[in-house]
């Protein structure tokens, strides 16, 4: 589906504009010390005018037939280019845990490294992450791996998404 860039984006934001939009589908979670989900997702970026993204994801955990169990994990943030080329995000979680991400934008392919955390008391603390956004064959690929509970750096939970009109 193609998309239009909104007459009043920031031009700083012109490197992530093929990102505006709501995106929907379906992804997989899985990580040792928690049980392998299938999973429902929608995550929305937008603006309004400024020199950063608004971004929203939601998930669901789904069953065999597609139908939502119960919720899983909700984030929000904000994405601000800098140089053209770099992407600072910075995203908050239901879960208690804050995170701030730099990375390099490369056409319809972003790649984010963890910089700094943040968990309330009650959060698990995670030690290290990369994320991966790209655009294949006009759908948003995510995934996003981590290093929580001891374990290394692996992947926990990957989405593919179409855009909605």
């Amino acid at each position: 589906m193609a998309f239009t860039i909104p007459e009043n984006l920031h031009p700083d934001l012109m490197p992530l504009a093929w990102l505006i939009g709501t995106w929907r589908g379906k992804g997989k979670a899985e990580y040792p010390d928690m049980k392998s989900i299938n999973y429902a997702q929608e995550v929305t970026f937008n603006h309004d005018g400024q020199n950063y993204l608004n971004y929203f994801s939601r998930t669901w955990e789904i069953d065999d037939e597609n139908e939502i169990i119960k919720p899983h994990d909700s984030e929000v943030g904000f994405w601000r280019v800098r140089d053209k080329e770099v992407l600072e995000v910075v995203l908050s979680h239901n879960s208690g845990t804050n995170e701030g991400w730099l990375g390099l934008i490369r056409g319809p392919k972003i790649q984010l490294a963890m910089d700094k955390t943040y968990e309330s008391p009650s959060a698990k603390a995670i030690g290290a992450g990369s994320r991966l956004y790209g655009l294949v064959e006009g759908q948003l690929f995510t995934s996003l791996d981590v290093e929580k509970n001891g374990h290394d750096l692996q992947a926990y939970m990957w989405s593919s998404l179409e855009r909605q009109s």
